[in-house]
C-alpha cells in the first residue's frame, strides 16, 4: 500500500473569508463566507474546495496564527466598501510589493474622479490586472478610468495579427475593364 502525504479535512469559511487549517488561515473568495469547504493539505500547499470546485491554492505555511491571503479574493468585497481599501490586510500586504505604476494609477484615478469613485474604478483595473498588465500603458496614455484601461487591453492584447504567408503565390490583379461591359445593353 503506497504512502500518501495528502491530509483531507473539512472546514468552514469564517467572516474574514479564511479557513483555519492546522492553526493557520488561508483565504478563499469572499463570496464563500459561511460555506463549508474541503481542505486538501499537501507537504507544500493547501487546496480548498467547495462542491468539487477548487476555490484556492496556497503555499503551505508552518507555525501558528499565520495568514496566507490572496488579495484577489477580496477585490469584489472592497469594491463595495471602498472605505476599507487602505486598511484591508490583504491589500496592505500586496501594496508593499506591487509595482509603483499601480500607486501612480490609483493617484490619477482619485485625482480625476474623487477618492471613493476613484478607488472603486481602480479596483476594476485590479480585477483586469488578474490576467493582464496594462498599467504602464494607461499611465503613458494619460488614462484615468477603468474603461480606458479595458480599451487598451482589447486593442493591445486582442487577436494577434497573423504573419504573412511565405512562398504563397501572389494574387493576380483583376482586369476591371470587363466590368464596364456589364452595364452596356446592345
Amino acid at each position: 500500500m503506497p504512502f500518501t502525504v495528502t491530509q483531507i479535512s473539512g472546514g468552514k469559511v469564517d467572516p474574514y473569508a479564511t479557513v483555519r487549517v492546522d492553526k493557520n488561515r488561508y483565504s478563499v473568495p469572499s463570496r464563500y463566507v459561511g460555506f463549508k469547504v474541503q481542505v486538501q493539505m499537501e507537504i507544500d500547499r493547501v487546496d480548498l474546495f467547495h462542491a468539487g470546485k477548487r476555490l484556492a491554492t496556497h503555499p503551505r505555511i508552518f507555525g501558528n496564527n499565520k495568514w496566507q491571503l490572496n488579495p484577489d479574493h477580496y477585490l469584489e468585497l472592497i469594491q463595495q466598501r471602498p472605505g476599507a481599501f487602505r486598511e484591508a490586510r490583504p491589500l496592505r500586504q500586496w501594496r508593499q510589493n506591487w509595482p509603483p505604476a499601480l500607486e501612480r494609477l490609483l493617484a490619477r484615478f482619485q485625482a480625476s474622479q474623487g477618492e471613493t469613485t476613484g478607488i472603486k474604478d481602480f479596483i476594476n483595473v485590479l480585477l483586469l490586472y488578474r490576467k493582464h498588465t496594462a498599467v504602464e500603458l494607461a499611465l503613458d496614455h494619460q488614462i484615468s478610468t477603468s474603461d480606458g484601461v479595458k480599451h487598451i487591453l482589447l486593442h493591445t492584447h486582442g487577436v494577434p495579427t497573423p504573419a504573412p504567408l511565405r512562398h504563397w503565390p501572389a494574387t493576380l490583379l483583376p482586369d476591371l475593364s470587363v466590368y464596364g461591359q456589364l452595364g452596356v445593353v446592345p
